[in-house]
């Protein structure tokens, strides 16, 4: 046999080889089909479905950087001790948080079930002042977590950590960063409330509260001291022109009342106005023999005196630009001016400069509860704020 027979054979051998083999080859199974997020659209943009389940998620929030300068009595100034001297220097007063937030919705056999969470991390320092208005030491540091929403709700009947409809429902105040410069409320409360639609532009509430506190040299005490809870109810009539809104409230633990209304106006399409007076009652808040005397304030009347306003309004230049306005003044001879201009860079990002005056009308009295911890009479302010919201 030569050799080109040789190799012929061989050739032939592995071929026959190869085909039975290939008679007996694996079938290799199919790949699962990949299973995609379903998107959600019942309860407006970014929501999807929680797979296995049929209830609707998003997650949201912002990441905001405040850069204040000026006074203290504005909120947005600070002071800082001299670390050479011990002396008393004006500094920079910043804070950047990140806001995490998340919706769920599903409907059910009783209606929509939703739930909304927010919580909030800051770092930062603060107005760096005692209850005096002397400079502290005042480190920028990781500051506590905050539980600032976390509800559930079935139909109107909502449960747990909100912010009370004393002024979340009336809409709080202006479109101005420091808003609160003359209080309006304190917010934060655990709830038991149930919202109504009646229909024809008529919407209402009724809420059970047990309140909050705050803290420090200007300390007001709204947490319930019993079973009895805080009461609060509000109407409000919507229409295209604007809205009209009343709430009431009454404070269980001092038996006050206050109340709030609200008038908003548009006038065109690019501005729109609101005026909101406040009043209250507050011979207990203004006893002294309490055992934890209020100093005139209360959860629901946290202004001095009984009346309060706050008015103003927002003009929008274009779909980036808008200029707001507040203009606010109190029973005890405060009155505070708030105006910035909030420009979107692009879609999602704002930046918003701020410009803040702060009358103390009862500065270096006896009685001057001293809200901002003012070291003046007249106090002049600014704040830049970037915020990013996704």
């Amino acid at each position: 046999m030569n050799i080109k027979s040789l190799l012929l054979g061989s050739a032939a051998a592995l071929i026959a080889v190869s085909g039975a083999r290939a008679a007996d080859a694996v079938t290799v199974a199919e790949p699962e089909p990949a299973e995609y997020v379903k998107i959600c659209d019942v309860y407006g943009a970014g929501y999807f479905y929680i797979p296995g389940t049929e209830t609707c998620l998003r997650v949201g929030g912002y990441i905001r950087y405040d850069a204040g300068f000026g006074d203290v009595g504005t909120f947005d100034g600070a002071k800082d001790i001299d670390r050479q001297d011990g002396g008393e220097n004006k500094t920079w007063r910043k804070n950047a948080r990140f806001n995490l937030k998340t919706w769920t919705g599903q409907e059910t056999e009783l209606g929509t079930l939703k739930t909304y969470t927010e919580t909030r991390f800051n770092f930062g320092n603060g107005a760096g002042v005692n209850g005096a208005g002397f400079a502290i030491d005042n480190p920028a540091a990781n500051k506590s977590v905050t539980l600032n929403f976390a509800w559930i709700q079935l139909g109107g009947l909502r449960v747990g950590k909100d912010e009370t409809p004393y002024d979340q429902f009336i809409g709080y105040a202006g479109n101005v960063i420091q808003d609160t410069i003359i209080p309006y409320g304190i917010k934060d409360t655990n709830v038991v409330s149930y919202y109504f639609d009646a229909g024809s532009g008529f919407s209402g509430v009724i809420s059970l509260e047990e309140g909050s506190d705050t803290t420090g040299a200007t300390a007001i005490h709204g947490t319930i001291d019993s079973y009895v809870p805080n009461v609060v109810g509000g109407l409000k009539y919507k229409g295209d022109w604007g809205a009209i809104t009343g709430v009431v409230a009454y404070d269980s633990s001092y038996e006050e009342v206050a109340g709030k209304v609200r008038l908003d106006v548009n006038v065109t399409k690019e501005l729109s106005l609101f005026i909101m007076g406040g009043y209250g009652t507050d011979d207990n808040f203004n006893d002294a023999s309490w055992a934890i005397p209020a100093r005139g304030r209360g959860f629901y009347k946290p202004w001095g005196g009984n009346w309060a306003v706050w008015g103003g309004g927002t003009y929008k230049f274009n779909e980036k630009t808008a200029f707001n306005l507040q203009v606010s003044a109190d029973d005890a001879k405060n009155a505070v001016v708030a105006a910035n201009v909030a420009y979107t860079i692009v879609p999602g990002f704002t930046i918003t400069t701020e410009v803040d005056y702060v009358h103390d009308g009862k500065f270096g009295d006896a009685d001057d509860f001293n809200w901002t911890r003012a070291d003046k009479k007249n106090s002049v302010g600014g704040i830049v704020r970037f915020q990013r919201n996704f």
